[in-house]
């Protein structure tokens, strides 16, 4: 799952960030041009955690 460049950027390089893991507290993204990666908070990206970490979880979410 992709970031929308309006909603965030690559620390390193602003290039664009997939979203390749998620927890119940964290969403791993990784760079698609750098490479570069690392893990931020649910509600990193402005939106009040509620588009990207809900989504990712039922991606990448472990079951119970």
């Amino acid at each position: 799952m992709f970031v929308d460049l309006e909603d965030g950027r690559c620390r390193s390089c602003q290039g664009q960030l997939e979203i390749c893991g998620a927890d119940d507290a964290t969403l791993d993204v990784q760079c698609t041009e750098c490479g570069d990666g690392y893990t931020v908070e649910p509600d990193a990206f402005n939106d009040g955690g509620i588009k990207y970490w809900p989504e990712a979880m039922v991606e990448f979410g472990e079951e119970l």
